[in-house]
Formats: C-alpha cells, structure tokens, sequence
C-alpha cells in the first residue's frame, strides 16, 4: 500500500429519508384546533380531548406551521370578541356592568383552556419570534375589542364615575361589582386603568369637592366644617381601600385636601366667631386637634396654624403684662401668667400631639411679652415670696415642687435675670430673718434649681444666706452658754450675724435702743469680738423683730410681736403717759419715713392700735401727739403688729435697685470682654458687641452702648488697644 495515499476523513451523514407531509396537513390541524377555539367560547369545552388538541399544536409548530397557527388564534379570538362586545353593548342600565364582568370571567376561563392548548407555542414559537404570549394577547385583544370600543369606552367610565357620586350623595352601591370592574381595568395594565379611569375620576372628584367645600364654608363655623372635610377624606381612604387600585390613595386624598383644606386655609382659621383665635380661646381641644391634623396634610398648613397662634398669645400677653389693673397685684399678675401658659401647654399637648415646634413658638412668645414690662423680674419675686411665706402652708413637697418649677419655666423667659436675683436677695433675706418662710427644703429647692439653670455664682451668696443663719445659731448657743448666768431675768437678745457681702446691702441706720437693750447688745458685741478676730459688727436695727409684755388698762395682759423700731417707741411710754411726734424721734433717731411708718401700724390699724393718735387720721403729721390705748382688747394673747410696708418698691427704691443693677453688670460686661480678647487676640467692634451678647445672655440683656463703654474703659486702663490703620479693630495687649 502506498503511503503517500491521503488519508480519508470520515463524516457520519443522516439517513435520508424523506418524510411526506399531506400538503392540507396544516389547514386539517388548524380547522381542528379552531373548531375547538369556538367550542370554548361557547361553553361546550367538556367533548375536548385537551391531550389531542395539545398534540395538534405541538406538530403544527414543529412542522414549521407556527406562524398559521398564532395568525389563525388572533383572528378566531378576535371574531369571539367582536361578537361578545355587541351583546354587553346590548345590556341595559344596571346590567351593563354586570354583563360586561361575566363575560371578563368567561374570556378569562377560556383564555386559560386555549393557553394550555397552544403551550408549546407559547414556551418556544412565540420566544424566538418575539410575539406577544397567548395570555397578554388575550387580554390585549380584549381592550382593544371591547374596553375601547366606541361605543363602551364612554359608557363604561360614566356608569363608573356615575356609581361613585352616588354612592358620595349617601346611596348604597354594589361594591363587590365595582371592585371586580375597576380590577379588570388593573389587570390589562396600568396605563388602562390610569388613562381610561383614574385621571377622570381625579378630574371630576377635584370638581366636586371644589363645589361642595364652596357650599359648605357659606354656611358651616369652622369646627362643622372641619368635620365635613374629615369625613370625606376617611371616605375617600375607605373607598379606595374597597375597590380601587392601593396607588390611588395617594393622589385622591390629595385632591380632598388641595379643594377642601389648602385653598380655603386661611379663611377657616381666621374665620370670625369660629375660627382658630376663638378654638384657643374656648379651649376646643378636639377642634383644634381636628384643624391640626387636617392642616398638617397640606405644605404650610402647620406654620398657618402656628403663626395664628403665635400671634395671639403675643397679643394677649402684651394686654396682660401692660393692664394697669393687674399690676397692681404682683402675685396675681404672675399667677395670670402662669394661668396662660398652662392653658396653652395643655392645647399643644391635647390638640397638636406636642409638636416641638408650636412648644417653641409657644416660648417664644412669653419671652417676648414677659419682657415688655420692666418690673417682671421683681413681679416673679414676689410671687415666690407669697409663696414661701405664706401661700405654700399645708401643700404636699410635689405640688410644691410643681409650683417651684412653674417659677423656674417663667425664671427662664426672663431676659435680665440677674434683676430677678436681686429682688430675690431682698426677699429672702426678710423671709429668712422674720422666720416666715414656710419650708427650708422648698427654699433650697428653688436654689438647687436656680443653681441648675444659671451656675454656681448665681447662688453661691444666697447659700451664704443659709450658712449665716445655721451660724448664728451656733453663735448664740455660745454667747448664752458663756454669759446666762450673769444676765439673770433680763431682756434675751438673738442676733444673727450676717457676712457683707452675701446679704442685700442695707444703708447702717442706727437708733437709740433702751438701755437695758443696749447693756446687752454691748456684752454681745464683745463676746463675738472676742471670739472672732479682725471682724466689725454693725448693727442694722431696721431689720429686727422683738417681743414685749404689755399690761394695759383694765389689767389685760399681751405678747406683742413688733419690730425693733416699734420696741424702740413702745418702752418709751414706760415713763410718759403722752408724747408728740417730735419727742418720739427725738428719743429715738429713727429716720423720719420709718418712723411715720411704725407709728401708723401701731396707731391706725384696727385691732392692732395699742396706741392712740391725736387727731385721729389715716396718716401722720409733725404736730401730732400719741398716747397709750388704755382700751386697747384683743381675742389673742399673741398680738403680731406688723409695719406698714409698701409691698412693690417705691419709685426711688425701684430707681436705687435699678442703679445697683447697672453697677453689678459693668465687671461682668468687662470680664467678658477680656475672655474673648483674650482668646481671640484681636476682634472688630460688631463682633465683640455679638460675643459679648451671647456670652452675658443667660445673666442678662447687655446694652450695646454699655459694651462700648466698658471697651473704652478698657483701653484707658490699657488691656487693649486700638488697631492704628482700622480704628474699629481692637486688640489684646497681655
């Protein structure tokens, strides 16, 4: 054998047999599988053999017969179609809709049958040619033939629109029905449902609630409308949730909100008689808890509602804080605040779900109006002096602790806080050394919580207060302890001795005391000296109580609880039967406004007046004279005679604090000034003005002008100076 022969290369061929397909082949399969197509749609699907139509499809495609049979499906379910839109076009009235679902069911069933028939087609034809599945077809051929159809289109969507106004006007509709309808809408696609009924609906509902909320805010009050409008936005809700598409929700409450809430807002809260002002003011929790939620769906609705508010209580508060007739009345004006806020606390909390927003509105509000009167601070004071003194006897530690925090929310509206501190010293100073305050553990709560809120050097004087009295006690102990036995049954002397600079500054005023008070106020004086060293005593006799027996005429006997001043006249009429007022301050050296004071609680005040005055007034004059009241009676043994005391201060007082005031800031302004410099080097005049400002605010307002001067201090005594090319920038100099 020859090599060079080429090798061969075998290739294995498939048998050629040629297989003889009956040219009618594929008209006979189509007839079949089309007769039973019609069979389907006429309910007389039982007689199919579904395995032998499946077979049919099957050999159709495989013999390349795809296209005839997909063609042939289009047109015999189009002729059903056809014939099924004249007979729901027949239908009458309510029948129409009725029609129309049973055969939806019908063509769904029978779509269903054929799908299962013409399989193969769908899993392998109808992929590699990109045609529609059997199923989308069918349903596409169904609105086209029938949803589309001229003459159910129109018809189709009135009766739907038709079914919903009435069902709006309070008819009793076939849900069930609607739902199956409006879901054969949805199942052909979203764009079906969307162009064939929901832009309509939203169209023609943005219509009816435009006219009904005209109708309804002619002649509805604010809170009937409200209903109304809450009331169908729950119906709009509850109708999508029965037979409309869930995505539907959305766009319909926004209609009902856009027509009957947005474009009537602001007449609604400002309606006259019904409207917001009148729902604060008549504490209509539910309706203004209604306009709440209803406004808060719409952009705006809130900061409407909000700056209303707002508004208001800025406008009742100035009426409140600048009525004369309230001012009168410190603690009556303060309780009125109070009164106010509570009001409005329980509005938001019960009718705006405590929005945080409307609480700072609500803060923001006080602070502006508590502020427009200048004697706030002082009127805060003494309302915590009603209080402690008096106003607090018998009330639970929480209630305390709930009108103490009540103080506090006001304390903190206040812009010069370092005003109320003042007045606070004052007043517990008296409460303290008058023993009339009601509780010492209230008294240091309300430090506590001043501490808290403003610092350690806001309180550290009065906690001095504290320590003084604690001290004092231990003081007297001593100085009895050391000296009893010596004083025998004379007069006893309790003193407190108070530290300069924790105490409110009093002018040393001195009076000639008896002299058997005198003896012992001496011996006092150098058994404290004695034990404290590099200290002065001063007496502040203004500030003192004593307790003297009294036996008047017909032999009744009385304690009598007076001042120091008042003791000081009293022991005078031990030697005199008459004295004229002259004599009295004469003997006494009490400053002239004092005395005529202390003579009027102990001459002119019915039930009180161990004195008589001749000729008897209300007031004092130069040339009138004083005797005992020998007729003098009381039920009590223990006869307080308190000194006619101006409760608010004076107009020279109220001046003389305001001055104190204006002293103690200059240091503070200067020391803050100097941290900043300090830190900042070198700072323009507006941004030492705002730092300063922010610095200073939790104490007090600082005047910009006071700022500059306190700049100009500064440079003069050389901490800093100013920049040579820009006079308006400062610098530090270490």
């Amino acid at each position: 054998m020859n090599n060079n022969q080429k090798k061969r290369n075998f290739q294995i061929e498939a048998f050629k047999h040629k297989v003889v397909v009956d040219p009618k082949y594929a008209d006979k399969t189509w007839k079949i599988l089309e007769h039973a197509i019609h069979e389907i749609y006429n309910h007389n699907a039982s007689g199919l053999s579904f395995e032998e139509l499946y077979r049919n499809a099957y050999n159709m495609v495989l013999h390349k017969f795809g296209e005839k049979l997909y063609s042939g499906l289009v047109s015999t379910m189009t002729f059903h179609l056809k014939e099924i839109s004249k007979v729901i076009e027949a239908a009458q009235g309510g029948l129409f809709l009725e029609e129309l679902n049973r055969k939806w069911a019908d063509h769904n069933k029978a779509l269903q049958m054929i799908r299962d028939i013409l399989m193969y087609m769908d899993r392998t034809f109808i992929p590699s040619t990109h045609k529609t599945p059997v199923h989308e077809l069918g349903l596409n051929l169904w609105r086209d033939n029938i949803i589309r159809s001229s003459k159910i289109q129109t018809r189709l969507l009135n009766t739907l629109l038709e079914l919903i106004l009435r069902e709006r006007t309070g008819e009793v509709i076939n849900r069930g029905l609607m739902r199956n309808i409006i879901k054969m809408l949805m199942d052909l696609g979203p764009s079906v449902y969307q162009e064939d009924f929901e832009k309509p609906f939203l169209e023609v509902s943005a219509n009816f609630y435009r006219v009904e909320s005209q109708q309804f805010i002619e002649c509805c009050d604010c809170g009937d409308y409200l209903k109304k409008a809450e009331r169908r936005l729950n119906e709009e809700i509850e109708r999508v949730s029965h037979y409309l598409d869930a995505k539907s929700e959305a766009k319909i409450t926004n209609v009902v909100e856009q027509e009957m809430i947005a474009n009537h807002m602001l007449r609604l809260v400002h309606m006259e008689n019904s409207g917001l002002v009148n729902m604060l003011l008549d504490d209509k929790y539910e309706d203004s808890g209604r306009m709440y939620s209803l406004f808060r769906r719409v952009s705006n609705g809130l900061s409407t509602i909000r700056d209303v508010m707002t508004s208001h209580i800025r406008e009742t508060g100035k009426q409140l804080v600048t009525d004369p007739e309230k001012l009168k009345d410190p603690v009556e004006f303060v309780q009125c605040l109070l009164d106010e806020k509570d009001k409005y606390d329980k509005i938001i909390s019960l009718a705006f779900s405590n929005d945080k927003t409307f609480q700072n509105a609500l803060n923001s509000s006080f602070e502006f109006f508590i502020n427009l009167n200048p004697r706030s601070p002082e009127f805060i004071s003494l309302f915590v002096d009603d209080k402690l003194r008096k106003g607090l006897k018998g009330v639970s530690e929480e209630d305390i602790e709930i009108v103490l925090d009540k103080v506090m929310m006001l304390f903190r509206y206040l812009q010069e806080k370092d005003v109320f501190e003042k007045y606070y010293k004052q007043h517990l100073a008296k409460r303290l050394l008058s023993g009339k305050t009601v509780s010492d553990d209230a008294e240091r709560s309300l430090i506590v919580k001043l501490k808290t809120e403003c610092g350690y050097q806001f309180t550290s004087k009065l906690e001095g207060m504290f320590t003084d009295m604690k001290t004092s006690q231990d003081t007297m102990q001593g100085f009895y302890a050391t000296h009893g036995s010596e004083l025998g049954d004379g007069p006893t002397l309790v003193v407190q001795v108070l530290t300069t600079g924790s105490w409110p500054t009093q002018p040393s005023v001195t009076c000639n005391l008896p002299s058997e008070m005198s003896v012992l106020c001496e011996k006092f004086r150098s058994y404290y000296l004695g034990t404290h060293t590099g200290r002065r005593l001063s007496w502040q006799t203004n500030m003192g109580t004593a307790d003297l027996k009294a036996t008047f005429g017909k032999g009744q006997k009385h304690e009598l609880n007076v001042s120091t001043y008042q003791m000081c006249v009293l022991v005078l009429f031990n030697n005199a039967d008459r004295l004229s007022y002259k004599e009295i301050e004469q003997a006494t050296e009490i400053p002239s406004s004092d005395l005529k004071r202390c003579l009027q609680s102990l001459a002119c005040v019915k039930g009180k007046n161990v004195l008589r005055k001749e000729p008897m007034s209300k007031d004092i004059a130069e040339d009138d004279a004083f005797l005992v009241n020998e007729k003098f009676t009381s039920k009590f043994y223990k006869v307080k005679i308190g000194t006619v005391v101006a409760q608010k201060e004076s107009e020279p007082e109220k001046q003389e604090t305001r001055q104190r005031v204006e002293e103690d800031r200059k240091p503070q302004i200067e020391a803050a000034i100097v941290r900043i410099m300090k830190s900042r080097k070198v700072l323009d005049h507006n941004n030492i003005i705002a730092e300063v400002t922010k610095q200073l605010q939790s104490r007090f307002l600082a005047n910009p002008s006071e700022i500059k001067k306190r700049i100009e201090s500064l440079i003069e005594r050389e901490f800093l100076e100013r920049d040579n090319s820009d006079r308006r920038l400062y610098r530090y100099l270490a």
